[in-house]
């Protein structure tokens, strides 16, 4: 199977189910996001510490990612399709809030703002989070012109405050304190 197609040279692709769409169609805008964060996620992965993201639960995130970004890539009408195909994400959001919880109680109480930095699992963590972000903001976008799943939005928001706790976490665990704003005023 070669890799390209050149269907797409005209600044189309396809949905699953057959719908052409342009490439700038928020549906590909938000799941080339999901497609993106999921990259990072394959980065952030080579710098975690174990006792803060063990291999397991980024590994589950990014099959999540890939799922979620299926069912963007998914036309309404036709969401029978792949349902039949794909189960739903893996990591409940009960689950995910008490990994929050957990990472949280590594770090020292929150008492500004951070910036990203410190480690490079830290660093990697924000990065994760500020594609999260903006990929939740695109999905919002489409929910505006479309039908959407409501947990697709809710679990990339549930994600960037994870990945968010995270970085404070790879920053306490390396012993490394959290980079802080600082008003200059």
């Amino acid at each position: 199977m070669k890799l390209y197609t050149r269907t797409g040279d005209d600044g189309s692709s396809d949905l699953f189910g057959g719908d052409r769409v342009s490439k700038s169609h928020l549906r590909l805008v938000a799941y080339g996001t999901l497609d993106e964060l999921n990259s990072v996620m394959g980065v952030l992965r080579l710098h975690t510490t174990p006792v803060c993201a063990g291999e397991d639960t980024l590994q589950r995130i990014q099959q999540d990612l890939f799922v979620l970004g299926a069912i963007l890539a998914t036309p309404p009408a036709r969401l029978g399709l792949l349902e039949a195909r794909m189960s739903h994400p893996a990591w409940a959001l009960a689950d995910m809030e008490a990994d929050i919880d957990r990472l949280t109680a590594l770090a020292p109480p929150l008492t500004a703002f951070v910036l990203p930095g410190g480690t490079a699992a830290s660093a990697y963590a924000h990065l994760a989070r500020t594609v999260c972000r903006r990929a939740e903001r695109e999905v919002v976008s489409l929910t505006h012109e479309e039908p959407m799943n409501p947990a697709v939005q809710t679990y990339l928001n549930r994600l960037s405050d994870w990945l968010f706790a995270l970085a404070r976490a790879e920053n306490a665990v390396a012993g490394v304190g959290d980079v802080q704003w600082v008003n200059k005023d």
